[in-house]
This record gives structure tokens, sequence and C-alpha cells, in this order.
């Protein structure tokens, strides 16, 4: 079974790049991120491409913010959209929904950003993980949590970490909050498959931050220890970064019990040489 996630930012203009790529790369499971379009709008933008392609599909979505699905052909059961105790800002947001897939509770989650450390939305962020770490130890005991986690776990997710003090994303809180995770049993598949690769999810459109590979790793795949004793291979689609009208993100997919394309690295393909690090440290885009 091949389960991905993807932070499309936004279905609608990437809509000419997501229906190639579920031919190409055929994915049994499909988390998507950042819809920014109600369930409505979304069964009527892509439905009927989905489910001629054997596809069901669950949505929960806002108009121009957030939203988040599961695309599945292997079952999408007990659908849940939010979660218990989940907090809002100040009401719910459309940033997670689960369902039963292939005997595999599965979980596509936008996190919320932060903005900035300590502000309000920073603290809803954390207050956000924890609530559903809560459901998550709750059960059941084969579950992965799919999506946007808008975290790197450590330095070697960044591309230089002195570029990123001060910003969300890498604060301690903030990743204690996802090793929180950890702690409850649940593995940081693709880090676990290549402990020491250079690798990245995210580059920022500004800045020719992508052809110069300055990314960051924020799009993950948890997992409890049956489903990941069963992965085979475990990867991130740099090819759909590439070429024209992409999204910001690249997929990240694991394959379990079987590896139909082989184990066939990290990043596929490998990714541009890294920027050399001699001269003036490289600023964020966003950088004040």
């Amino acid at each position: 079974m091949r389960i991905a996630t993807w932070n499309v930012n936004s279905v609608k203009p990437r809509l000419p790049r997501l229906l190639p790529w579920l031919d190409q790369r055929r994915p049994d499971v499909v988390c998507l991120q950042e819809l920014k379009l109600t369930e409505f709008a979304f069964d009527n933008l892509i439905g009927p491409d989905l489910t001629e392609r054997g596809y069901e599909f669950a949505a929960y979505g806002q108009s121009q913010w957030n939203g988040v699905a599961i695309v599945s052909r292997v079952g999408l059961d007990n659908v849940e959209r939010g979660f218990s105790g989940m907090p809002g800002f100040p009401e719910p947001e459309a940033r997670a929904i689960s369902a039963d897939c292939g005997g595999i509770r599965i979980h596509s989650l936008y996190v919320p950003n932060g903005r900035e450390p300590d502000s309000d939305h920073y603290r809803y962020k954390l207050d956000w993980l924890a609530a559903l770490r809560d459901v998550v130890a709750a059960g059941p005991s084969d579950v992965t949590l799919c999506g946007d986690m808008n975290i790197a776990p450590t330095d070697a997710d960044v591309f230089d970490p002195a570029a990123y003090v001060g910003h969300t994303h890498v604060t301690e809180p903030e990743r204690a909050a996802l090793a929180g995770f950890g702690q409850i049993g649940l593995r940081d598949v693709v880090r676990d498959h290549w402990p020491t690769a250079r690798m990245f999810s995210y580059w920022d459109y500004r800045a020719g931050m992508f052809h110069q590979d300055l990314g960051m790793r924020i799009d993950l795949i948890l997992a409890s220890q049956p489903v990941e004793a069963r992965v085979r291979a475990a990867w991130i689609d740099r090819e759909a970064r590439k070429g024209k009208a992409p999204s910001d993100h690249a997929p990240v997919i694991i394959d379990l019990d079987s590896a139909p394309d082989g184990d066939i690295g990290p990043v596929v393909p490998p990714p541009s040489a890294p920027r050399p690090t001699r001269g003036r440290p490289v600023r964020l885009p966003q950088a004040k």
C-alpha cells in the first residue's frame, strides 16, 4: 500500500499537476492539505476525476483558507472531521480529517503555522498539537499522521539553523510538542529510513530557494510501530515541486509491504547541489 501526503497550496490551480501525479505515482491513499476550498467546491472540482480513478474521498474545507482531505482506493470508513478537544482560533478550523483506510487510522493534518513565537497563534499551535496527541494516544494502534506539521523536527531538517533563529517552526516548544508523538510510540518514518540524508519537503517560492535547495522538512508521516514495521520505501517526490505552477511543498510517500519502484532513495529526483556555506549567511525571504 502506498500512502502519500501533499500540501498542494490550493487545489484549483494545482489540478493540472495533481491529476497527472495521481496517474504517475498511483498512491492508494493521499492526504491533501491547504485545499482552500469548501467541501462542496472540492467535490465539484475534482470529485468526478477521483471517482473515475477508483478513489473515494472525504474533505473538510473552508473557503479561501486551510482545508484537508483524504483520498483512498483501499476503503474510507469512520470519517471524522476535526478531532475531540480540537481548539479553534477562535472557532475550529478545517485542519484535520481522519478515516480508516486499508486497516490503518489515517489522519490528514494541516498544523497551525504559529506565525511568530509567543504570539496567540503560536500558543494555539501548541494547544492544538497537545489535543491531537491525547486523541492519538487513545488508539487505535495502527495509525499514521500525515501532513504539513509546520515544524522541522531537528536542525538537520533545515538548510541552515542560523537562518531560522527567531522564527517559528524550529523553536524548542514546537519541537517538544512534535516529539510528544514519539513518546506515545509514533516514529518519523522518512527520517528513520534515511537517518543522515539531506532532504527537504518545502521551499519558499521566493529568492530561488528551490533551485538552491534551501528548504525545510516540515511535511511528515508519523507512524505507529505496527505500520512502520511494514515500510519498504520512504521518500520525498521532489519532481512534483519542479516545473510550471507547482506547490511550494513536495509530496512525501511511503510504501508498505512492497516497494513498486524499489527503495529508490530519500529524494526523487536527487536534490540540487547544496549552496556553499562560505560568505554571508542566507537570510530567509520573510526575514525583517
